[in-house]
């Protein structure tokens, strides 16, 4: 029996892209025993995973901040007597950890992220325009290394495919006619719809009679955004700040269809097998972070000589006109 540590910290969508191969691996491999660390309010991830998933959460702003902060960590872990390490993260407090964890014996291995291959898709000339390993193949990749094949099958975080209604239904009400959620930011601007054109597309399902649309959203001006809308337009609720992960969880595993960007919601909404209309802009599914078992013909993108820019969306718009979301 192994002992397994497993590191990954942020994001929240390349987190939720392990939970398909450490569900699948734990429920092949089930006499070990899997460690998942990562940021605490991730635990929602992993709460449908099998009992030999254990999560630890962390803060990395407080208890285990900076190079101090790993050593703690360090010492905080080694009471669990792991016997590998798999690093699904690959940064420097990763790297600072899993050479301790190497220097007392334990096996470890990491992440390849492919990092000269996604500068080649990327670049402005010569572009090698193909698709790359996808990041649940590179997390498996990872544990391969370790001698722990798992074939991926995960489906569902929600054992029946759908999460326990009854806590949502006060904010919710009876499900009636089509769910619909749609998400319209992420963190970076080259991988958000114009929110003009995403307000029109908002007005125009709103005045469906058979169809409800819930907007998920994050951060404070988010939220004004979609507050605004939800009083605007019918049939809309905001849920951004409302609900706690584990129920947006269960409110996604419900909607018919999720529209997001390339952001966190395509991820959470292909945990629970909610299928997904994802806009790409600067960013492109050939990086390797499309929604796991999202159908390719979901993908709604332009083909342009440019694309993809960038692997996170995060570069300027070096033609100034971002015609990859504009036109």
């Amino acid at each position: 029996m192994a002992n397994v540590l497993i590191l990954r910290f942020s994001a929240i969508g390349d987190v939720a892209m392990t939970v398909p191969v450490i569900d699948s691996l734990a429920r092949q491999r089930s006499g070990n025993s899997y460690t998942v660390v990562s940021q605490d309010f991730l635990k929602p991830l992993f709460d449908g995973c099998p009992d030999n998933v254990r999560f630890i959460g962390i803060n990395l702003k407080t208890d285990y901040r900076g190079i101090a902060g790993m050593f703690r960590l360090y010492g905080h872990l080694s009471q669990f007597r792991f016997d590998m390490v798999a690093d699904l993260h690959d940064v420097l407090r990763t790297k600072l950890l899993r050479f301790l964890f190497r220097c007392s014996g334990l096996k470890v291995r990491h992440i390849r992220k492919g990092r000269k291959e996604k500068r080649r898709l990327t670049a402005r000339r010569n572009k090698q325009f193909r698709p790359l390993k996808s990041s649940t193949e590179r997390y498996a990749d990872v544990f391969r290394a370790l001698g722990l094949p798992a074939e991926v099958r995960f489906r569902s975080v929600f054992a029946s495919g759908k999460g326990d209604f009854s806590r949502i239904e006060a904010f919710t009400g009876v499900k009636s006619g089509k769910w619909t959620g749609i998400a319209p930011f992420a963190k970076h601007q080259g991988k958000i719809y114009p929110i003009d054109r995403t307000e029109r597309i908002i007005a125009h399902f709103s005045q469906k009679g058979d169809t409800t649309l819930f907007l998920f959203g994050g951060g404070s001006r988010e939220k004004e955004i979609l507050e605004k809308w939800s009083v605007l337009y019918p049939h809309t609720v905001s849920v951004a700040g409302k609900l706690k992960m584990s129920e947006e969880l269960i409110l996604i595993s419900h909607l018919d269809v999720m529209l997001s960007m390339d952001s966190a919601n395509m991820h959470l909404a292909s945990l629970t097998a909610t299928p997904v209309v994802s806009v790409w802009g600067a960013t492109h599914p050939h990086a390797g972070f499309y929604g796991y078992r999202q159908l390719p013909q979901n993908a709604v993108q332009l083909s342009l000589s440019c694309r993809p820019c960038s692997v996170y969306g995060n570069k300027p718009c070096y033609r100034k006109d971002v015609a990859c979301l504009t036109e």
